[in-house]
């Protein structure tokens, strides 16, 4: 399959660009020829005119080079590694042309010049690594990070190499994150023998390597919620080296992970900037990086006082594939429990192990391999989708993500979306036996002193039975009913996992509400 779109500028220009483009004329109209030399910021702001269309995104302009790649420079940088900003680029073309530096201050009066003109330059989406077709929303992108802006256009009836049109996109942004992917490669065996490449350099256990790859699909496709994915294992097993080339795959070789930020607001920033969010040797999870990680993979916005403003903002938004690594995370809370899927990493034999550079050199030669066959396997797995979504019966809470696998099951002959739900099980096991109200209930009710009809009465009552054998005492456990019923709810789904429902009843008591509890075996 081919698709090489022809880039029209004069149309182009007609639906993007804000201005038109100019001669640089001369502040002295009556002086002689000779010298009706334009000024160095004149000769620059036609420059980026005639060389460059506008957009805004976020709120921010860009510019996009009418001769060369869909790829979106800043216009308010200084520098970009990414992509180079305006400044540079203006900069370039100037010593090029004329074999002269323009002056920093012709600079800056070109720039301020562009913005102002800019400022009416329509709000467009720029995308970054990933993005969907705008006129085919079973077709998604993949940008390889190439200067030449080359890029995979992934559709149900397979994949090929080609540039976006620069007319209808999509349009990439490129930050300093973004490093360049390897040209894929089909494998002379079809996409199981690129994927058996990956199965011996990442030591996963069979159970989970299915759900490695269903979570690199999924981070192969735009806008959808996806699974946290935490590689465990015991000391040994190369936890962040399978990281990196986890990561990697879709993010360039090496590409690094992070270590976890100490605020909210250094978060945004890191995460905005690339497409995996990936963050090294977890060794617990304070609160609000939990609830932050839970905004993360389905969709969140950071807003942030501009810097030397009064009353403007920087508008960060994102919704990033995320991947941890880590021994042991501790107490999970629910809401992270639904969206976590650990993979299990097996430890590593003596006479297997190989050193830094054998095992990145191998690496290496086998990404485009890798990268190949994950594409083929993408591109059946998007054109059976329509028809496993239909054929699912059951959704766990990330639904998309489970459609995803379902239909990668009935490509492969895997079992991922069992193993998916056995995973979100043992979580909330994990879940109850870190909760000490969810834990309490569990145990309560599978007890002989659980009313085999199930259990009434007030939230104070409940309090005072879950509370007797000293438990009353403990650091961590609810003071009042009140705190308790918060609780409780907190918990609410990983008990309902386990048949275990706590609810109020419409009577009520001369004491207050009055709620039931009950028990339905679970298989």
């Amino acid at each position: 399959m081919t698709y090489a779109p022809t880039f029209n500028p004069a149309t182009a220009a007609r639906s993007v660009v804000p201005f038109p483009r100019q001669e640089a004329s001369s502040e002295q109209p009556h002086a002689p020829k000779q010298e009706r030399q334009p000024p160095q910021a004149e000769v620059l702001r036609v420059l980026g005119q005639n060389r460059f269309r506008y957009l805004h995104h976020n709120g921010a302009p860009y510019a996009v080079p009418y001769d060369g790649p869909p790829i979106a420079v800043p216009l308010r940088a200084t520098a970009h590694t990414g992509t180079g900003s305006l400044r540079q680029h203006l900069t370039h073309v100037y010593v090029t042309e004329r074999d002269r530096t323009p002056s920093q201050t012709a600079l800056a009066d070109a720039l301020a010049a562009l913005d102002a003109l800019a400022m009416r330059a329509p709000e467009a989406e720029l995308h970054l690594r990933v993005a969907p077709d705008p006129a085919e929303p079973s077709v998604s992108w993949l940008d390889l990070g190439r200067p030449d802006g080359e890029s995979v256009r992934l559709a149900p009836d397979g994949w090929a190499l080609t540039h976006p049109d620069p007319e209808i996109g999509p349009i990439w942004r490129r930050s300093k994150l973004v490093r360049p992917l390897p040209r894929p490669d089909r494998a002379a065996g079809g996409w199981r023998t690129g994927l058996e490449e990956l199965a011996t350099l990442l030591p996963f256990t069979p159970e989970t390597l299915p759900l490695a790859v269903g979570w690199l699909l999924a981070a192969l496709r735009p806008g959808i919620p996806r699974p946290i994915a935490y590689l465990t294992g015991e000391q040994g097993t190369g936890k962040s080296t399978s990281g990196q080339m986890l990561a990697g795959i879709i993010e360039g070789a090496r590409a690094p992970l992070r270590q976890a930020p100490e605020t909210l607001r250094d978060l945004g920033p890191t995460t905005a900037a690339g497409w995996v969010l990936a963050l090294d040797n977890l060794s617990g999870l304070p609160g609000w990086l939990s609830d932050a990680l839970c905004r993360i993979v389905t969709g969140d916005a950071q807003v942030t006082r501009a810097l030397y403003t009064d009353d403007d903002v920087n508008v960060l938004t994102y919704q990033r594939p995320v991947l941890l690594t880590g021994i042991d995370l501790g107490a999970l809370r629910n809401d992270l429990a639904e969206r976590m899927m650990p993979l299990e990493l097996q430890p590593i034999p003596r006479h297997k192990r190989r050193t830094a550079g054998a095992l990145w050199a191998t690496y290496e030669q086998a990404h485009p391999r890798i990268l190949g066959a994950l594409l083929d396997l993408a591109a059946a797995v998007w054109a059976d989708l329509p028809h496993a979504a239909a054929d699912l019966t059951e959704r766990p809470r990330l639904a998309d993500f489970a459609e995803l696998l379902h239909a990668l099951d009935r490509v492969t002959g895997w079992r991922s979306l069992a193993a998916f739900n056995g995973a979100q099980d043992a979580l909330n096991d994990a879940v109850l036996d870190g909760h000490p109200v969810a834990g309490t209930l569990r145990d309560w009710t599978v007890s002989p002193a659980f009313p085999s009809g199930g259990w009434q009465g007030t939230m104070a009552e409940l309090h005072r039975l879950l509370g007797s054998d000293g438990r009353g005492l403990t650091d961590g456990w609810p003071k009042t009913p009140a705190v308790l019923s918060a609780r409780i709810r907190q918990v609410a789904p990983a008990l309902r996992a386990r048949g275990i429902y706590v609810a109020r009843t419409s009577g009520s008591n001369k004491n207050g509400k009055v709620y039931a509890v009950t028990r339905t075996p679970t298989t």
